[in-house]
């Protein structure tokens, strides 16, 4: 019986057949394959390791058996052989939520790595270690996907990269990795495949754009998405809730926002209990916000008491979420801004921006906290309840009369502005712009374009006024700055900071009449 290159030996007693992929049939048809049982317990070797983490931007693309990558500027890698063996429940739990646990070999190098969604593009979380089970700190950050269900292993895949570094000059662009993959189960190849993946490091949306054209012309075509774990277990990639009808009652409309936002509040848990990327916990409060809209919009056919406690624990979650979202805001801003200021000037900054930092280290400790509390656990049952069977009440209202209602409140606020209106007038308008363009969403597939139109003018609105808060929050901070640092050079950049704030709420001023009229003109005819 044959071993995998690369794996340590193991008595014989640990020895089981797993489904394995193996690459360009470097181990002939019809041979056994012995591989590490690594559900069983074995002693562990040292300290556990800390967690690293970076964004994962990546394309994939097809290839046929006989593609070979064409000529690029760069340096050629040294080819690789990856052994990944993946974690899943039985039933595919993970996989399901766009996940994916594997434990890794590379050259004698072994690491435990989760991938999680993170926007358009992936998180990948790493343990180095040579731990045999999926080590404690990446469940913690999977408790709800898992609740008690075991992790095991479900395939393992051994994959040989051909990679080269694209460069601009000294700059690298992007890794482009060729894998050649064979799936082989009891010692038989029963699959073979090709992909080729883009993975960005420094260079920017044109360049990899400009990357997969020049690919594509070598021979390079569409990608289904699947992961290499999806095409080995035969899984289809994961779907969307399909939307009910346009002529569905009202409750399918309802049940179906509903799953979508909740799956979308899962999706974001496990990056917002790590707490390295901004936009894990923004992607949370945004799925949290939606649900408190639909249940806003559709509170007219709910029971009243069902209603009222569910929105009060999803106003709990939001006022959890906020801190960190504003401190992760002010911070981005405040980078962006030493980045445009002089050597001199960035050093009277840079404490003022690790203060803030420190001060959203704390309130994440905060957040880590209540998302491991029985309170958040019981609003994620009630919510996922709530998604295949809400509590409703008899109504003659349909969906469109639901959107309408929002839309009415939007435009009461909106006429009441008057021509120099406060600061919080404009954020009550920014407030009712999101709950019209949520109930516009819910009533979308009922009522067509005139609804895409307005969501259009909705969003447009949204950031137009969210740029307007944001100046707002800014120069509030930036009074903190003044406190924090008393000298006079920084009285001085503060005030040009300041300067600039005051520049941005008076171009939102200067450019929202315009897109009032045109969010009016198209919620009256979505809604008339």
């Amino acid at each position: 019986m044959a071993t995998l290159p690369g794996l340590p030996s193991c008595p014989p007693e640990l020895h089981f057949p797993l489904l394995c992929v193996d690459t360009e049939g470097d181990v002939p048809c019809g041979e056994k394959f012995t591989m590490i049982r690594l559900d069983r317990q074995l002693p562990r070797c040292g300290p556990p390791s800390p967690i690293s983490s970076q964004p994962e931007r990546e394309r994939k693309l097809a290839v046929a058996p006989d593609f070979h990558l064409p000529r690029l500027p760069g340096t050629p890698l040294p080819r690789r052989q990856l052994i990944s063996t993946y974690y899943d429940t039985t039933a595919y739990d993970l996989a399901h939520a766009k996940m994916t646990l594997r434990y890794r070999i590379e050259r004698g190098k072994k690491s435990w790595q989760l991938k999680i969604p993170l926007g358009d593009d992936r998180q990948e979380i790493e343990v180095s270690g040579d731990q045999v089970d999926p080590p404690a700190s990446l469940r913690g950050l999977l408790t709800l996907h898992l609740d008690h269900r075991k992790l095991v292993p479900v395939v393992t895949l051994c994959v040989w990269r051909t990679a080269f570094l694209v460069c601009h000059g000294r700059v690298p662009i992007a890794e482009i990795a060729l894998d050649t993959v064979s799936v082989v189960k009891g010692g038989r190849t029963i699959q073979r495949f090709r992909e080729l993946e883009i993975e960005q490091r420094q260079g920017d949306e044109a360049s990899l754009r400009a990357l997969e054209q020049q690919l594509r012309e070598a021979g390079a075509s569409d990608h289904d998405g699947r992961p290499k774990l999806f095409r080995a277990l035969s899984l289809s990639a994961p779907t969307s809730p399909v939307p009910p009808e346009p002529e569905a009652p009202v409750v399918e409309h309802l049940k179906w926002a509903l799953a979508r936002h909740v799956g979308w509040l899962l999706a974001y848990d496990p990056g917002t209990r790590l707490g390295t990327e901004p936009e894990s916990l923004h992607q949370l409060r945004v799925a949290t916000r939606r649900l408190r809209a639909v249940f806003r919009t559709a509170r007219p056919i709910l029971l009243p008491a069902w209603l009222t406690s569910l929105e009060q624990e999803l106003e709990w979650l939001s006022e959890l979420l906020g801190p960190a979202r504003d401190l992760d805001v002010q911070i981005a801003y405040f980078a962006d801004e030493s980045a445009e200021l002089n050597a001199r000037d960035r050093k009277l900054l840079a404490p003022f921006i690790a203060h803030l930092r420190t001060q959203r280290e704390a309130v994440q400790q905060l957040v880590r906290s209540e998302l491991t509390s029985a309170r958040y656990f019981e609003l994620i049952r009630r919510l996922q309840q709530a998604a295949h069977d809400p509590s409703v009440v008899e109504s003659p209202l349909c969906i469109r009369d639901l959107a309408r209602r929002e839309f009415k409140k939007l435009r009461r606020a909106i006429c009441r502005l008057g021509p120099s209106p406060s600061d919080t007038r404009l954020h009550k308008v920014r407030i009712k712009a999101k709950r019209a363009r949520y109930a516009a969403d819910l009533a979308r597939s009922s009522v067509g374009q005139p609804a895409t139109r307005f969501l259009k003018s909705a969003r447009r609105v949204q950031d137009l006024l969210g740029i307007h808060q944001d100046a707002l929050q800014a120069e509030r901070h930036i009074r903190q700055f003044l406190k924090y640092s008393t000298s006079v050079r920084a009285g001085f950049v503060a005030g040009r900071m300041v300067e600039r704030q005051r520049q941005r709420r008076q171009f939102v001023r200067k450019d929202m009449k315009p897109l009032f009229r045109t969010l009016l003109k198209r919620g009256k005819k979505a809604w008339k």
